[in-house]
């Protein structure tokens, strides 16, 4: 490194990953520097260089003097040892030390009196809140939320009939068929620890959830418009349950508060999802199954006018970026409960979700949120601009209403009768517009109200299912406040 490179460098100022410092004098104060670095992805240390970033230079003597300081703070004051190097740079005003701190791999690094540091800005703060120490263990690999034990919880908070329907599935024999007790089996199968259920078998197979975690849940919203702070809404649910429930019950939310589109399909079909089904699917298990689950907080799940927002708690991994993740590679921040949820929701743990997500529909951006410790996929609905990640303190520009064409008096009391009601089957319908035939209700009413987006089916997997009903969708209740003003 010149001089000149030098004076690059301390031009841009302190930040997470360069520190300056005039001299160090003390070997425990120079490791808190050691262990910030080597915790929170590496940096450079200049010593002989002022606060502002002028050059204030070292002697040869400071130089001699320095280096063994660093290195018994290194070796003897950091635990684990961490193993920087040092790069002497000649100045016109004196010597300047660069300590380069590479990332460690055998994190948490913790200082001679047991305090762990991390760089939060240009400074370095200690870690004492659980949560955060919790994380510090996981992101090393020696911790996993999810085989964390669940105080109060036992075998008899099993939903015993999806565990038996699962096991046989899985393991072709019901749980009891070796003669062993249920705890044991949980135990066997890394659900439970032979006591109490961890959480994986808590998320999974417990017949009320949130009953231990409150907060481990989906916060489902969906807005007129495209800003968080609107005061209207038009739909809202919030998702409790196991895992494969809430994903259910979420997909569900966001198939309704979206638009289907006619495309090259007749007339009478259903049409096809504004955004392709496969895309939002893989990014809503990829939200319940890899989110941080140190931190007490909810999924949220944001439809707006012009995109779909998926919040999950936990910002990336160390090991990962955005980048990485477009390319497919994974980390398994909660292995247990990805082991068994491949065979209970659409995942199959190959790092192949983000890739296969932004195959069926590229307009995905992604916004890895470090500070807030979160991570949000951004999904733009088409026909809408760019999506630009929000920047908190930003205030997005207003929408013009939506405009609703004219529609055929039919469709209009069809839509009516349902935002009196709610959801109502066939006879239900016929009985309330006084329509004796079936065909008429079908062909007049009910099919054009699905085909233009305002109506949906309560079982559309199955069209023809006796316990059929209709609903508004999101733009129905739309077009309900149209017709009624």
């Amino acid at each position: 490194m010149t001089e000149a490179d030098l004076l690059q460098l301390l031009a841009r100022g302190e930040d997470s990953r360069q520190q300056f410092k005039r001299d160090v004098t003390n070997a425990d104060g120079l490791a808190a520097e050691l262990v910030a670095f080597a915790n929170s992805g590496g940096g450079r240390l200049f010593i002989g260089v002022r606060d502002n970033g002028t050059i204030a230079g070292l002697s040869a003597a400071d130089v001699q003097r320095i280096n063994q300081l660093l290195g018994n703070a290194s070796s003897q004051h950091v635990r684990p040892a961490v193993h920087p190097t040092t790069q002497n740079v000649a100045t016109s005003l004196g010597l300047v030390i660069v300590v380069t701190v590479p990332d460690g791999h055998a994190k948490p690094y913790q200082d001679n009196s047991g305090r762990f540091w991390v760089k939060q800005g240009a400074d370095k703060r200690q870690v004492t809140a659980r949560e955060e120490l919790q994380r510090l263990f996981q992101r090393a690999g020696l911790l996993f939320a999810d085989v964390v034990p669940v105080a109060g919880s036992s075998a008899a908070d099993i939903d015993s009939k999806s565990f038996t329907a699962y096991f046989e599935k899985r393991y072709g024999r019901r749980p009891e068929a070796d003669g062993q007790s249920l705890d044991q089996v949980l135990q066997n199968i890394g659900l439970g620890d032979g006591a109490e259920l961890n959480l994986a078998g808590v998320m999974l197979f417990a017949e009320r959830p949130q009953r231990f975690r409150p907060a481990f849940m989906i916060k489902a919203v969906a807005f007129p418009g495209t800003v968080l702070h609107d005061t209207r809404y038009l739909d809202s649910e919030d998702i409790d349950g196991t895992l494969p429930e809430q994903f259910t019950r979420a997909f569900a939310f966001i198939k309704r508060n979206l638009r289907h589109v006619q495309g090259d399909q007749g007339f009478n079909s259903l049409g096809q999802l504004e955004i392709p089904e496969a895309a939002l699917e893989e990014l809503l298990v990829n939200a319940l199954i890899h989110r941080d689950y140190f931190t007490s907080a909810s999924i949220r799940v944001l439809v707006f006018a012009d995109r779909v927002e998926i919040i999950s708690p936990g910002h990336l991994p160390d090991s990962l970026n955005i980048e990485a993740i477009r390319r497919g590679v994974t980390n398994r921040r909660n292995p247990t409960l990805t082991d068994h949820a491949v065979q209970l929701l659409p995942y199959r743990g190959l790092g192949s979700g983000i890739r296969r997500a932004l195959g069926a529909w590229a307009e995905v951006d992604f916004d890895d949120d470090v500070r807030g410790n979160q991570f949000r996929a951004v999904v733009r609905r088409p026909g809408t601009p760019q999506v630009t990640p929000q920047v908190t303190g930003q205030v997005a520009p207003p929408v013009a209403p939506t405009v609703i064409p004219p529609v055929a008096p039919p469709v209009a009391a069809l839509i009516r009768v349902l935002g009196v009601v709610g959801e109502l089957g066939n006879a239900e319908i016929r009985a309330r517009l006084q329509i004796k035939d079936r065909a008429d209700l079908r062909d007049r009413f009910v099919r054009p109200s699905i085909a233009g987006g305002w109506v949906e089916m309560t079982i559309p997997e199955k069209p023809s299912s006796r316990m059929q009903k209709y609903r508004l969708t999101a733009a129905g209740r739309v077009l309900l406040e149209q017709l009624t003003q």
